[in-house]
């Protein structure tokens, strides 16, 4: 969707391949980037990466995130959580997030541009303390929306809008690793529109975040959730 809307693409995944593969069918413009977004020397590596060979970032979007499952998909309860899970939820959800909008906002700060954007993504699952995944998704989770908004206060000076959407259940690999889909027609009997999202769903909310007509709005959070949680 950004592409179509003219964006000019940096996708960045911690397989190369991975990276490749969401620009397939792309006009090649568009570059994948090799990053470990949890490494700070990497991130910035990365921005410079970037900067130098298609120009200043005006639009970051912090997308990556992990969801550590045990075999069977069965949520484990705190008491019995690992430390070890924890640090890797944390490290890339909260931790990578941190380490991508700094580095945006110091390029920022040596390099202005007209219309900033970030964008972060939580989730509903932060939002209710509910859904499948872990006490330390969930948490990590919490921490994206708590960033957001203290991050929108910081860049404003900048011209640099921050929000975040929070998706319900997305039809995605990671949510079939803890719900099937013969779950699905439990699930929904809670959602007013009556489906399980889908990752256009949450495209179509940033690119709006990212376009000039969102220009007004920082520090939010746009649920999309089929009506599942309403604030």
């Amino acid at each position: 969707m950004l592409a179509a809307a003219g964006y000019q693409l940096a996708v960045v995944d911690r397989s190369i391949d991975a990276a490749n593969q969401t620009l397939a069918g792309l006009v090649e413009s568009h570059k994948a980037y090799l990053t470990d977004i949890t490494q700070e020397a990497q991130v910035s590596h990365l921005f410079n990466a970037v900067e130098a060979e298609l120009g200043p970032v005006d639009v970051l979007l912090n997308f990556a995130g992990v969801m550590i499952t045990p075999p069977g998909g069965q949520r484990p309860s705190i008491v019995d959580a690992s430390l070890e899970h924890w640090e890797q939820t944390f490290a890339v959800n909260a931790r990578g997030s941190f380490l991508c909008l700094r580095e945006m906002l110091r390029c920022r700060q040596r390099r202005p541009v007209e219309h900033g954007r970030i964008i972060n993504v939580s989730s509903t699952a932060a939002q209710i303390g509910g859904y499948n995944g872990s006490a330390a998704y969930i948490a990590s989770k919490g921490a994206i929306l708590s960033l957001t908004k203290i991050a929108a206060r910081e860049a404003a000076p900048m011209g640099i809008t921050v929000n975040c959407i929070a998706p319900g259940a997305m039809d995605t690999p990671m949510l079939r690793a803890v719900m099937p889909v013969e779950a699905d027609a439990a699930y929904v009997k809670n959602v007013p529109l009556g489906r399980v999202g889908n990752a256009q769903d949450v495209a179509s909310a940033a690119l709006f975040l990212a376009s000039a007509e969102a220009g007004y709005i920082t520090g939010s959070c746009i649920d999309v959730n089929g009506g599942m949680r309403m604030q």
